[in-house]
């Protein structure tokens, strides 16, 4: 890698950190596309990932405990389930076709810009309702076991899906999903570290340059979330995960 090279990832780790504070997704959306724009292989970008978003989210949810917008309780009982689901997921990014990772990637992508039009729905037709729609209990069993496998799995951290299922089985409104998918990330960015580590899938420098970016990004970006409309945030949400499923796409037909 060159020093070059190393500059342009710190700037786009900072990137990545903006997005993790505003959108509540660890970054690793961003981050898997950009490692594998370098030319790396697809499991490499998706355990690099890892590696980069425990740091950029542990920035951010220390902002947001600072603020007083982070609920640990939350927080733990949807991290714990992932310990476990990433290392599955760590397992099998391993051992499948790079061109199958990439595909199943933006497919992850665009399914989660549904289910988060899904709850808007919902919302606007009973706007009263604040309750979960299942027992809370499994819901958050759910909702982590799933992050966890899709940290290992694809590297992003868990809240691409964490946002809109928080939103959907639990109640929460958009911004408490985010604040709460942020401090879960750095539970299920660690565990899915681990288990790449010991496949011998991480690039350590791109990793810490990445994240060490993320960091600066994230302490920004937290800053002003509390402010937006959630009208914004939404559509900011959607937005992304659409441009970056067509970019996956792509590479994954380029592969």
């Amino acid at each position: 890698m060159t020093l070059a090279n190393g500059f342009i990832l710190a700037g786009l780790g900072i990137f990545s950190g903006l997005l993790a504070g505003i959108f509540g997704i660890g970054g690793g959306v961003v981050l898997v596309p950009i490692i594998k724009t370098f030319g790396y292989a697809p499991v490499q970008a998706v355990a690099t990932s890892s590696l980069a978003i425990i740091m950029t989210s542990l920035s951010g949810s220390i902002q947001n405990w600072r603020m007083g917008h982070l609920n640990l309780r939350r927080v733990l009982l949807l991290g714990l389930p992932s310990l476990i689901t990433a290392q599955i997921g760590a397992l099998i990014a391993t051992n499948i076709p790079p061109d199958y990772l990439l595909t199943a990637f933006a497919c992850l992508l665009i399914v989660n810009i549904f289910l988060t039009h899904w709850r808007k729905r919902a919302i606007a037709s009973y706007p009263q309702k604040t309750q979960p729609t299942m027992n809370p209990i499994a819901a958050r069993i759910i909702t982590g076991g799933l992050a966890g496998m899709l940290a290992g799995l694809f590297g992003v951290g868990g809240g691409v899906i964490m946002v809109p299922l928080q939103m959907l089985l639990l109640g929460e409104t958009i911004k408490v999903a985010i604040q709460t998918s942020l401090g879960v990330i750095v539970i299920t960015s660690i565990s899915a570290c681990l288990g790449h580590a010991y496949q011998g899938n991480v690039l350590w420098v791109e990793g810490v340059l990445l994240g060490l970016g993320g960091l600066l990004g994230a302490q920004i970006s937290t800053r002003f979330l509390p402010k937006l409309p959630d009208r914004i945030v939404g559509f900011g949400f959607n937005l992304l995960l659409a441009i970056l499923a067509f970019y996956t796409f792509w590479l994954a037909w380029q592969s």
